[in-house]
């Protein structure tokens, strides 16, 4: 049954940071806040609990899962940046935005999407994950809390709980999150696109809005 930690959400314990990182580290696969609903995450290295992640979320092994990270100088360490795409990742970091980028070496095979080697990366702008992230001291290997069959996010530590007291080790509690997943923008080409409109404002960046529903 999943543990649950309730934090402060601008000022988290430091002994329960350090819990959950423990967690993480021994394998664990947590639900944790960040500034556009709240995601599922472990460790990078830890090939089991990225498989747990998948069949919670109900997707496949070309679904790409996002390496969360503390800053634009983590993100240059798996992703490789040309000039024009370092400027538009940098006006989106930290924020509401997944990039989808080139990887470098340092990211597993099994991560890298199968015929494009690119990952997703991404700085949330949220106290809890920052907190987390040093603790840690590595990236979050994670995917948006979306069930399958549902099109938002879970948003509270709650309902998050008794939906998957079972197949989680830990719920992190600070509040509700916005209802909304990140923007995702395929970087990978040039121009870049849009692949899914979420939190993340793209004209922030330079990119089309979202076209009227």
């Amino acid at each position: 049954m999943a543990q649950l930690f309730q934090l402060h959400p601008t000022n988290p314990q430091p002994r329960l940071i350090r819990q959950a990182a423990a967690i993480l580290r021994g394998g664990g696969v947590i639900a944790y806040p960040t500034d556009s609903g709240y995601a599922l995450g472990c460790r990078l290295g830890d090939a089991e609990a990225a498989r747990r992640i998948r069949r919670i979320r109900g997707i496949g092994d070309a679904h790409h899962l996002t390496l969360v990270l503390r800053d634009l100088h983590d993100i240059g360490h798996f992703a490789r940046l040309d000039n024009w795409q370092f400027r538009l990742v940098r006006q989106g970091t930290p924020g509401r935005y997944t990039f989808v980028l080139p990887a470098t070496r340092e990211v597993p095979r099994r991560l890298q999407h199968p015929k494009r080697s690119t990952v997703g990366v991404r700085v949330p702008d949220h106290p809890v994950v920052a907190a987390l992230l040093a603790e840690l001291g590595e990236p979050i290997l994670s995917a948006t809390l979306i069930l399958p069959g549902h099109e938002e996010p879970l948003a509270d530590a709650d309902t998050i709980r008794r939906e998957l007291e079972r197949e989680l080790d830990l719920v992190l509690d600070a509040g509700a999150c916005p209802a909304a997943p990140t923007t995702v923008i395929d970087m990978a080409i040039e121009p870049p696109v849009v692949v899914r409109y979420g939190a993340g404002d793209p004209v922030r960046l330079g990119l089309p809005p979202a076209p009227p529903e």
